[in-house]
């Protein structure tokens, strides 16, 4: 079933589930500086592939102490507003400084309770509205849900930054580094319960993800939705907003071997096979014409995803909105187990 106006069906599955009621106070930590520092640990001689290691070379950066600030929210459906440094520096001060979102667990009366966190990435709509639905639905399902702005978004929209398809593939690696980044910025705060920072990314989100977290496995539990691998071949066949950046790219000039080129440096199955099959997902839309099924595929394979963990639904790319629920379960379901099986680990040890 292929809905006309995906929008409305998201609009209907957020009221439902989420309500309309306003969060509590935020915590203390609000106006609260903190520090962090990188934990990045790629190890690129210890990857055998030629391509992989030239790949993971280009998305390294050096490490560093940094500050975390914690703001008082923008919005009413989440509680904080955590920045911190861009490991990218591009001038632009507004773009080089993250925001995310912290929609705060809570236990079943409303308190906000320490629980496992998992770090949302947003789909390419200017507004996020996937990326916000998700992150207020696994807050209310008991997890620290952060919602990250990636370049150009939100807090991070500046009229400075440039324009074109070009710096689209350098905000894109921007905003592969910053989610690994996000990462360590998250285990740093108060309520994270055992170190457990999940990762869910969204179409866009997912492409980025995937690439990210399999950097150096720093996520426990990767949830990828409708995205795919060989992003040359998604922009060439894919429709409606693929085929959108394609026609923007080719009215640059961007086309062929030169738009191949460009996409390799960015490509998730690189890599993807750094990625723990047994700790990751892959939700797919069996009539997705945007990212078509075929490139899914390719995707679970460089990732030796068994069946279990590749779900494929009958929905497309819009539609796949009626599905969401289902999947916030499964991430709750999911990341609380790892959560539990690094416990026990930490214990034994």
């Amino acid at each position: 079933m292929t809905f006309r106006s995906p929008r409305l069906v998201l609009g209907i599955v957020f009221v439902a589930l989420i309500g309309v009621d306003g969060f509590a106070d935020a915590p203390l930590i609000v106006g609260e500086k903190l520090q962090a520092r990188d934990s990045l640990a790629i190890m690129i001689d210890a990857e055998s592939n030629a391509d992989s290691r030239d790949c993971l070379a280009g998305l390294q950066w050096p490490a560093a102490e940094f500050s975390i600030d914690c703001e008082p929210a923008k919005a009413w459906r989440y509680e904080t507003l955590v920045r911190f440094p861009s490991a990218i520096d591009t001038g632009d001060s507004v773009n080089d400084r993250v925001a995310l979102e912290w929609h705060m667990a809570r236990s079943a009366t409303g308190e906000i309770i320490t629980a496992p966190a998992v770090l949302v990435i947003h789909e390419s709509g200017s507004k996020m509205p996937i990326g916000k639905t998700l992150a207020m639905l696994l807050s209310r399902h008991g997890l620290h849900a952060f919602m990250i702005h990636l370049p150009g978004y939100g807090e991070r929209r500046s009229d400075a930054r440039p324009k074109g398809a070009a710096s689209l593939i350098r905000m894109t690696r921007q905003s592969i580094i910053d989610v690994r980044r996000a990462r360590d910025v998250i285990a740093a705060l108060p309520m994270i319960e055992g170190d457990v920072v999940g990762l869910q990314g969204t179409s866009l989100g997912g492409f980025i993800g995937s690439t990210a977290a399999s950097l150096d496995g720093a996520f426990d539990g990767v949830f990828l939705m409708l995205c795919g691998g060989d992003l040359y071949d998604v922009l060439q066949h894919g429709k409606r907003d693929a085929e959108n950046m394609r026609r923007q790219m080719a009215e640059e000039g961007l086309a062929g071997e030169d738009l191949r080129q460009l996409l390799h440096t960015i490509e998730p199955t690189r890599i993807a096979h750094r990625l723990r099959p047994d700790q990751t997902w892959l939700f797919s839309g069996r009539f997705d014409t945007v990212v078509p099924l075929k490139n899914a595929n390719l995707l679970a394979a460089s990732i030796q995803l068994s069946d279990e963990h590749h779900v494929i639904y009958d929905v497309d790319h819009y539609s796949g909105v009626v599905r969401i629920p289902e999947m916030v379960t499964r991430i709750q379901t999911e990341l609380k187990a790892i959560g539990a099986d690094k416990s026990a680990a930490a214990i034994q040890r």
